[in-house]
This record gives structure tokens, C-alpha cells and sequence, in this order.
């Protein structure tokens, strides 16, 4: 890319149902994400928070509008083409985890390389070094039920970053945490952010989580309400 956007949303919204049906979860969003950045989405349930980072994610396509990553309009990509995003640049970590209960911490981070294809050598070399830089170095053979909470999300975190993705998107990552482990893993998550240049989208509902971020923007009934740097003036 010429420029540092690596994301753009222009004109996105969102429509469910259709007639009388019809529910209009985005109204036009317009959004520049550059690489390197930090940002905490906010909002009220039905803000249209979640479903702008469903359609950021590749999980979701918008009603119209054009989303562009890296340059590529998305909304031109096939479910496949789509879905390659997702592996090869994104990264996801979840307010419940999503572990594979009856599996390893190191073959549940694992997972994202077997999907890639990666030989098995390569794919453990990775999941340790993961697991490593989340702190959980000798926790490789535990299953998440032999694990708290907050080592259950730094598996889930290892598991994101293993591929070394462009983004990581965060949905609610500390909402089933104790104050003191999320900020620990909100910690983690800057450090990666910090560290090694990976983009940061995470949906909170909390300030002190949101106070991590370098940019904090506040969804209201489908539209874009505020988009401010953490430390200018409201």
C-alpha cells in the first residue's frame, strides 16, 4: 500500500429482515483504520457496534456501502475469497474463549495453521513460541479445563496472533474477567499491538478497558456518534 489506511468503510450499512420487517442495524458508516492502530469500539446493545465488527472480520457482509482492506474491496470477494482474508490477516479473540474443551492449549492454538496447511514441525514450533509470549510456557498440555479464566484467554490470544495477522479483533476480551486479569490480558494485547505492529479492534463495554486504546469511537443507533484519540478533550 502506498499510505498507512488499512482499512475504509464508506457509506457501510446493515439491514435485516426486509418490508415492515426491516431493521436498519447500520445507517451509513464511514470509517479510515490505519495500520498500527488501536482502537476500542463502544456503544449500547443495538448500537450497531457488533455487527459494523462482524462486517470488519469477514463474517458478514454489508446491505451497500464499500469496504475496502489492504486496498481489496471486500464486498467484491466471494464467501471463499472472503474467508482467505480471514485466515491468512485476521485474527479473532472472544468475550467466552471459543477453546476446544477436550483439547490442548497447544492444539487449540494450533488450529489456525492446520487450516493453512502448515506442516505439523512448523505448527507446534509456533503454538509453543505463542503460548511463550502470552506467558503460558509449560501450560502446553493442559486442557481449558485445567485452566483459569484468564489462561483460558491467553490460549485464545495465542491462538490469534500465531498466524500474525494484520488485525486482531477483540470482542468484549475481559467481559468474563476479574479487573486484575483483564489488565493483564488488555496488557498482553497492547504489548502485541505495541510490539509487533498488529491492528487492534476491540469492542468494550468498560472505560478502563477502552482507556488502553490509542483511539476510542462510539457507535449510537447505527451511526458513528464520536471517533476521538484517548487523551483529547470530549
Amino acid at each position: 500500500m502506498s499510505d498507512a489506511v488499512l482499512i475504509r468503510l464508506s457509506g457501510i450499512t446493515k439491514t435485516y429482515g426486509s418490508g415492515q420487517a426491516a431493521f436498519q442495524a447500520l445507517k451509513g458508516i464511514d470509517l479510515v483504520i490505519e495500520a498500527g492502530d488501536f482502537v476500542a469500539v463502544m456503544g449500547p446493545s443495538g448500537s450497531g457496534k457488533s455487527t459494523a465488527m462482524n462486517i470488519l472480520g469477514c463474517l458478514d457482509v454489508a446491505t451497500s456501502g464499500s469496504y475496502e482492506f489492504e486496498g481489496v474491496k471486500v464486498e467484491q470477494l466471494t464467501r471463499n475469497e472472503r474467508a482467505l482474508i480471514r485466515r491468512n490477516y485476521l485474527g479473532f479473540v472472544f468475550q467466552g474463549f471459543n477453546l476446544l474443551a477436550r483439547t490442548t492449549a497447544l492444539e487449540n492454538v494450533e488450529l489456525p495453521l492446520i487450516y493453512r496447511g502448515e506442516p505439523a514441525a512448523e505448527r507446534h514450533a509456533a503454538a509453543r513460541a505463542a503460548l511463550k509470549q502470552v506467558g503460558l510456557d509449560g501450560w502446553e498440555h493442559h486442557t481449558p479445563a485445567e485452566l483459569s479464566g484468564g489462561q483460558q484467554q491467553r490460549v485464545a490470544i495465542a491462538r490469534a496472533i500465531v498466524t500474525r495477522p494484520h488485525v486482531l479483533l477483540a470482542d468484549e476480551p475481559t467481559g468474563n474477567l476479574d479487573s486484575h486479569t483483564s489488565q493483564e490480558i488488555m496488557n498482553l494485547i497492547s504489548g502485541f499491538n505495541r510490539d509487533l505492529g498488529i491492528t487492534v479492534l476491540m469492542v468494550t463495554h468498560e472505560p478502563e478497558m477502552a482507556a488502553y486504546a490509542k483511539r476510542v469511537i462510539r457507535f449510537v443507533d447505527g451511526r458513528v456518534e464520536s471517533d476521538r484519540r484517548n487523551g483529547e478533550d470530549a
